[in-house]
């Protein structure tokens, strides 16, 4: 496995565990959480800018109202989804949430399709329908729409195709959504210091690493996928991006200990051949091309 593929790894295994470190923050209120979390990884992010020296985009960046509409649609859709999802796994529903980030990757094909009016092939066709197929039956299973996941899908659905569609790279994206959300959230946790609600409150070393360590499980695993998404297909990182809803739904079952009914199961029996016709259909798009373009290659 090359340098790139590890570090997309690396990314995605961080995401997949990363459900234990927020229950050890107990009863800490997830806007809390949230807010910490932005501020802190904003400050984390440009201690790296800094070293780098990328300062040269951000003049450019503050100038446009089409760059700052857009990063603010980013930026807000990240916050949900990172409240959902925080709000998820203190409320014990890691497995549902999971289910989210499952059929995310088979939303961002319909997303395609409806808003950048991309051909939809028949393999991608039947895998979306066996995916919807699972989430109904997930929602037959729950007595209720599993709102959750669709929110989690939803927003990082909107969210992706937004940054695609964005002019700023993955790090200088990070740091302006944070930029936008720093403020605010930095504003919350003063009033919750002042008015004495602060989780957060004490001054001891412990207590200040603790809300410091949510902005790092935050940049580094983003960092580590922007290192490895340029360096290997998107065939391997679609594969790999099942890492993480695995790990999650194992840890809510085996570790969280949810319940789930033999209906629920059956459902993410039909998710799971969704994804695997879909990593299937993608894998065979992708050694067709090669295999179009060898002749040429052999040419030159």
């Amino acid at each position: 496995m090359n340098r790139g593929a590890l570090a997309a790894a690396g990314a995605y295994i961080f995401w997949g565990v990363l459900p234990l470190y927020w229950r050890l923050l107990g009863s800490v209120p997830a806007l809390e959480i949230l807010a910490h979390r932005a501020v802190w990884a904003l400050l984390l992010c440009l201690a790296l800018l800094a070293q780098q020296r990328r300062w040269h985009w951000l003049l450019r960046a503050v100038r446009s109202p089409r760059i700052l509409l857009t990063f603010c649609a980013t930026a807000a859709l990240l916050l949900a989804n990172w409240f959902i999802y925080l709000w998820a796994v203190q409320t014990g529903h890691v497995v549902e949430a999971s289910l989210g980030y499952f059929i995310n990757p088979l939303l961002n094909v319909v997303l395609g399709v409806i808003v950048l009016h991309e051909r939809l092939r028949r393999g991608q066709l039947l895998a979306v329908l066996l995916a919807a197929a699972g989430v109904l039956a997930f929602a037959w299973a729950l007595r209720a729409p599993p709102w959750i996941a669709l929110s989690l899908a939803l927003t990082f659905g909107a969210y992706g195709l937004l940054r695609k569609l964005a002019a700023l790279g993955s790090l200088e994206g990070l740091v302006l959504e944070m930029l936008l959300a720093a403020g605010p959230a930095l504003a919350y946790l003063l009033w919750l210091q002042r008015s004495g609600a602060a989780a957060f409150g004490g001054a001891t070393l412990a207590q200040g690493l603790v809300p410091a360590g949510s902005g790092f499980v935050t940049a580094v695993p983003l960092l580590l996928f922007a290192s490895g998404a340029r360096r290997v297909s998107l065939v391997t990182l679609g594969l790999l991006q099942y890492v993480a809803p695995t790990l999650q739904f194992l840890l809510g079952v085996f570790v969280f200990g949810e319940t789930q009914s033999p209906q629920r199961l059956a459902a993410f029996g039909v998710i799971w051949l969704a994804l695997l016709l879909y990593s299937a259909e993608a894998i065979g798009q992708q050694r067709a091309q090669a295999g179009r373009a060898a002749p040429g290659a052999g040419a030159a």
